[in-house]
């Protein structure tokens, strides 16, 4: 291939450049002409046939060749990966119609917690937040769990090579506030847990809860526990919503209850969704154990108080009719758009 035939060719690949609409077309142009089995290896190939004088006048058109394509290919893909003008900015046309942007809702998860901490709010209490990755001292032996508890197991709770672990509960949080400040303590910890939980229709890995804690001077009995719950089942579920409290054990609170709320989608009657027993397990709870209050150098002789926690998740299928954990976290639009 002679000079001027190399030039011709420069030109072309020089047009395909700016033709190339994507930066797949675009590669497409550089493998034609500089790739391994394109243009220019032949011609350089194609050098060892030519006379001494033209071989290097081709040499040289050959370089220039390179030289010409590699930048048109450079600057072409620098073209194609900018951003596209913004409304109104230079190269935007004016003229045309703006694009309608249907609007979003909020996800059943958020919107429980939302309502959440407003209900709570009505009734003194403030929220308050912590880290994800937490220590084993918070997450279980500041809340008095032995340590042959099975939660500890790592087939329950999902533990770093640090030492540290995925937190398991949000009550670390109330750990947290009670060691930064004196009481009064009035707050709520909304936030993501994790537990070794295979996933079906009511179990996730990966889930979210609202703990609260009330400490003060003669400040919490299970009677004001109770009342709490109950004013937030009536705000949350409306007021035809049953409640009850069970005998329950839970290592931080001494007397400990569950309670549950009457089904929502059968009215108490009994369906699959409560198992036929007419009632949903919603949250545990009790009176904060003394021995949790010596952990964060409170005074159990002086102080009293109880703390709750329940499933976001839980709540949120009650409320809505879910059937199905997992159509929570589907990120299917259709299912979302029912709760704009």
């Amino acid at each position: 291939m002679n000079k001027d035939r190399i030039e011709e060719a420069q030109a072309e690949a020089l047009e395909a450049c700016k033709a190339a609409e994507t930066p797949e077309a675009l590669e497409g142009v550089r493998i034609t002409y500089l790739g391994r089995k394109g243009l220019l290896p032949a011609m350089m190939k194609g050098l060892k046939g030519l006379a001494p004088g033209e071989r290097a006048a081709a040499g040289r058109a050959a370089n220039a060749f390179k030289e010409a394509v590699t930048q048109a290919l450079a600057e072409r893909r620098r073209t194609l990966q900018a951003p596209a003008p913004v409304a109104g900015g230079p190269g935007a046309d004016t003229s045309l119609p703006g694009r309608w942007h249907r609007l979003g809702s909020m996800h059943p998860v958020s919107r429980v917690i939302e309502e959440a901490v407003r209900i709570f709010g009505e009734v003194g209490f403030t929220v308050a937040e912590g880290p994800d990755i937490e220590s084993a001292y918070h997450n279980f032996e500041a809340l008095n769990t032995p340590p042959h508890h099975p939660s500890l197991d790592p087939q329950d709770t999902f533990w770093l090579d640090s030492g540290e672990l995925l937190r398991t509960q949000t009550s670390p949080v109330q750990i947290r506030v009670m060691e930064s400040r004196q009481p009064p303590v009035r707050v709520i910890t909304p936030g993501r847990c994790y537990r070794r939980d295979t996933t079906d229709a009511t179990h996730s890995a990966n889930f979210h809860q609202i703990e609260g804690l009330h400490v003060d001077e003669n400040g919490g009995s299970l009677s004001d526990l109770k009342g709490v719950l109950a004013h937030f089942a009536h705000e949350m579920m409306g007021p035809e919503v049953g409640v009850r409290f069970r005998p329950h054990f839970f290592p931080f609170t001494e007397p400990s209850v569950e309670c549950d709320f009457s089904c929502h989608v059968c009215g108490g009657g009994g369906c699959r969704v409560c198992k036929f027993s007419g009632w949903i397990e919603i949250a545990g709870a009790g009176v904060v154990d003394p021995r949790v209050y010596a952990k964060v150098g409170y005074d159990a002789e002086r102080l009293s108080g109880y703390a709750f926690g329940m499933g976001v998740e839980r709540i949120a299928m009650v409320k809505y009719g879910i059937e199905d954990i997992r159509m929570l976290y589907d990120n299917d639009v259709r299912f979302l758009e029912q709760f704009a």
